[in-house]
């Protein structure tokens, strides 16, 4: 696999740029805090599904990084890697893991996002709706700390592993609610799936990160076999409301379009249009998003 895409913005206003202002003008048209009601309506019957990022997360993490071009940064920090990579995640981890070994990887990104993250109010209020699946991309384990904070106990964990150095043909793995792991096929019986495709540092310090982890992954999320049967099952017929997330990189935009893949309509983007580049602007437009012009805390509010 070649190396993932790492998006360099020019110093061309965006309102000059005549690419970009094409791939805007084919997006859905754009709404406001106005479509927010329709939004929590949507959640609370179950009929969309969140799918998180880390920019939902405040800005005051102690240092837990919130993009990949700043956790590549914080690995660069701790085992450096050639400047022509610097500030690429995927790359950056591949060097760490192809110099010094799969367990300083591991080693050092557990490092990275050891310190809990206290959950957003947005990540709370989610948590308490019986909604039939959270997608949450990133690597910490607030949204696993929502869910335990709750007090529910009918919800379960699905994590992207990697296979490097792996003797079956493992692809994700499965955790109740204590974080204990068990068999995938006990994820029937959850009401809520909390689905993290690239892994976490909780319950088991699984990450997908490397180049290598996503030779294997992108080899085969074509033809959906990395996506847990569960998740498949779970986003027939439902919309995605994406939150906190950017798909600036080309890794990211795949694996939106494969786990959104044979769901239903309506997906929504909570963004600001003016921010979006664009390779995102022609995602969302080849993806059928609708951005809405609102915030994490705007959805929060809503929500109640």
């Amino acid at each position: 696999m070649s190396t993932p895409e790492v998006l360099t913005e020019t110093s061309t206003p965006p309102e000059t740029d005549t690419a970009l202002a094409a791939a805007l003008a084919t997006l859905p048209p754009v709404g406001g805090s106005e479509c927010l009601p329709a939004l929590v309506d949507a959640l609370k019957a179950g009929r969309m599904v969140p799918y998180l990022g880390p920019d939902l997360l405040p800005d005051d993490t102690d240092g837990v990084p919130r993009t990949p071009e700043a956790l590549a940064l914080a690995l660069n920090a701790r085992a450096a890697v050639s400047a022509r990579i610097r500030g690429n995640l995927w790359a950056t981890a591949q060097s760490i893991e192809s110099r010094r070994h799969r367990k300083t990887l591991t080693g050092l990104m557990t490092e990275i996002f050891r310190k809990p993250v206290v959950p957003t109010p947005l990540q709370r209020a989610l948590a308490a709706l019986p909604l039939p699946m959270v997608v949450d991309t990133w690597y910490d384990g607030a949204m696993r700390r929502a869910f335990v904070e709750s007090g529910r106990a009918d919800w379960g964990e699905i994590q992207g592993v990697t296979r490097a150095h792996a003797t079956g043909d493992i692809w994700w793995r499965a955790y109740d609610a204590q974080g204990r792991e068990v068999a995938p096929e006990t994820a029937v019986d959850w009401t809520t799936i909390l689905y993290k495709p690239h892994g976490s540092v909780v319950p088991a310090e699984n990450f997908l990160v490397s180049d290598s982890d996503y030779v294997e992954v992108l080899t085969e999320i074509d033809i959906q076999t990395p996506i847990p049967v569960p998740v498949q099952e779970r986003r027939v017929g439902r919309a995605f409301l994406f939150v906190g997330t950017r798909f600036h990189d080309q890794t990211l935009r795949i694996f939106a379009r494969q786990i959104a893949k044979r769901s239903g309509d309506g997906h929504v983007a909570l963004v600001d249009p003016a921010v979006l580049t664009r390779n995102e602007a022609r995602f969302l437009a080849a993806a059928g998003v609708a951005p809405i012009a609102a915030g994490p805390a705007d959805l929060a509010a809503a929500l109640g």
